[in-house]
């Protein structure tokens, strides 16, 4: 049976350009309203992750990647709604999260911190950064995280978003790892979300659409679905149509989707 796979990073449930409202519960309501497989999305405030079953008629597992600042993810929830463009994640925290479809049963779950200081040290001496590519690198922690069903492995990412795009290549190599290491042999693996990575300019996506890794294409554009073990369909984008309401554009990023066959 043929899977619809999407990725989405929901800009913090903001519409492009940012507004003083919040479209969070639009956006997963809309990517998830034709019941699809499996929704990885990427820039959650951390308050909604107890809300997107209820949004979304799925399972969900999500990761927090930054903490909020505030005492509780909901105060933040509850101040940012005072000007969501203004205030962003600063107060909410960021995290990621997988949508399963109901049937689809989890039976095992993990993550792994994608910039812990012993791996920023370590690339950091092989790559020569200086020391402000380093506290930038340090500012933000980023997080990737795995379900496995039955015969199916998913790793969602959310790779550091910095000029130099080496680091985010080197998350993306560590998040494979990870993910492949949670999978069983004969297992689908997915590795989706939005990999702050452009094809051509990535070693790792070369690596891992190579041969040895055996993940299928790449497509233009920093969000991507790769699998591996079974046969896609042409990744596609969204149109600006598609994730338009009430003439409202949300998040600057458009979803991708795949079908596995």
């Amino acid at each position: 049976m043929a899977l619809v796979i999407r990725t989405w990073n929901v800009f913090h449930g903001n519409a492009n350009p940012p507004e003083r409202g919040g479209f969070l519960e639009q956006m997963v309501r809309l990517i998830t309203e034709d019941r699809p497989d499996i929704v990885a999305l990427q820039e959650l405030p951390a308050w909604s992750l107890r809300r997107l079953e209820g949004w979304s008629g799925m399972r969900a597992s999500g990761a927090v990647a930054a903490r909020p600042l505030l005492i509780s993810a909901e105060l933040g929830r509850v101040v940012t709604e005072l000007h969501h463009g203004f205030f962003r994640s600063a107060l909410t925290g960021q995290a990621n999260a997988i949508l399963l479809r109901p049937d689809l049963q989890p039976v095992a779950k993990d993550s792994i911190v994608l910039n812990p200081w012993s791996f920023r040290r370590r690339v950091g001496r092989e790559l020569g950064l200086d020391a402000g590519t380093r506290l930038a690198w340090a500012k933000a922690r980023r997080v990737c995280h795995a379900v496995r069903t039955p015969g199916l492995t998913v790793a969602n990412l959310h790779g550091s978003s910095l000029l130099d795009r080496r680091i985010p290549d080197a998350e993306l190599l560590r998040a494979a790892v990870f993910a492949e290491s949670l999978a069983e042999r004969a297992d689908v693996l997915v590795l989706a979300g939005d990999f702050n990575v452009w094809r051509g300019k990535s070693r790792t996506l070369a690596q891992l659409t190579g041969p040895d890794w055996g993940f299928s294409r790449a497509i233009e554009g920093i969000d991507q679905i790769l699998v591996r073990g079974a046969r896609t369909g042409q990744p596609r984008h969204w149109t600006v149509e598609q994730r338009t309401v009430d003439g409202r554009l949300l998040s600057d990023h458009a979803p991708v989707e795949v079908t596995v066959e």
